[in-house]
């Protein structure tokens, strides 16, 4: 048996992240970490595209891969995985990505406070300096699941 890390690893949360759930379904993988950030990758697949006529990636499946990079960088930043949920994440594209590419998504958390977590990041498609759209975010951290503390959420006695 081994022992859990103690520090959250986003490649290592990424192993079992992907393979499950609309992450696993989108096919993302780990690219990079840092201290405070992540970078994951959306591959191209023509069943991800918004527009048959046009070969590129949907906005959808963009936003996706920029939501999930928000998380594991608020998670890779504090150490810890903790639930978060997205209060805010506005993306402005600033262009469609190139036909038949992949998309990159890299987002640091750059400011966390006892229940919120900011972020902010780039999509691109090969060349940073070129971002398909510019992301920024606030998060909410959520410290414990709130149906511990009140039994009459879970199901429990009432009161």
């Amino acid at each position: 048996m081994t022992t859990p890390p103690t520090r959250f690893d986003a490649r290592e949360a990424s192993r079992w992240f992907f393979r499950h759930g609309h992450t696993g379904w989108l096919g993302l993988t780990f690219a990079d970490q840092g201290d405070n950030w992540v970078e994951l990758e959306l591959p191209w697949r023509e069943d991800l595209l918004g527009d048959a006529s046009r070969l590129v990636l949907a906005s959808g499946p963009i936003i996706s891969l920029m939501d999930m990079a928000s998380g594991m960088a608020i998670w890779q930043a504090s150490g810890s995985f903790n639930p978060v949920a997205t209060l805010d994440l506005r993306v402005d594209y600033q262009r469609p990505a190139r036909e038949r590419a992949s998309v990159r998504g890299r987002v640091e958390c750059y400011r966390r406070t006892r229940s919120a977590a900011f972020v902010r990041g780039i999509a691109h498609d090969g060349d940073p300096d070129d971002p398909v759209a510019h992301v920024a975010g606030v998060f909410m951290t959520i410290g414990a699941d709130p149906r511990e503390s009140n039994p009459a959420l879970n199901g429990g006695e009432h009161g």
